[in-house]
């Protein structure tokens, strides 16, 4: 009975691909310079201000390779998202690879989803950019 119950929570645990999270010491974050909460309202609060500081997908998806060799990760290319950890709606640094992580779909499109909620709340005054980029940075390191 025992051998069965295992056998069945292994089956379970591994039925589910494990979430790829962003590693601390790989990727701990890093700001773009030119985003502060004084700088909000001409930058991260401007609909479209992103697309002006996005990165090149040749860059990212070169940079995404790499770093999926460094996590690991095996799959194809095309199932993860270079993503941001501090993303650039909440001020991250748009090239500097630590930064930057592969982050398997569909959780990265998830994220997008909570990326542009603290956004929101950063720009309505709900949050300080700080406490957001908190937020965002917690989530990456544990839940992916």
């Amino acid at each position: 009975m025992f051998a069965l119950v295992a056998l069945v929570l292994r089956v379970e645990r591994h039925s589910h691909a494990p979430a790829v999270v962003a590693d601390p010491l790989r990727t701990p974050g890093v700001l773009n310079s030119d985003v502060t909460q004084a700088t909000i309202g001409s930058t991260i609060c401007v609909p479209g201000w992103t697309r002006t500081v996005r990165p090149s997908t040749d860059y990212t998806n070169a940079l995404k390779l790499r770093q999926m060799r460094l996590y690991g990760e095996t799959g194809s290319a095309s199932a993860y998202q270079e993503d941001h950890l501090i993303s650039l709606e909440l001020g991250g640094h748009p090239t500097d690879p630590r930064n930057l992580w592969p982050e398997p779909y569909p959780r990265a499109a998830q994220v997008d989803t909570i990326e542009n909620d603290l956004n929101r709340q950063v720009c309505d005054g709900s949050l300080t950019l700080a406490e957001a980029q908190a937020k965002e940075s917690g989530l990456k390191h544990s839940d992916g």
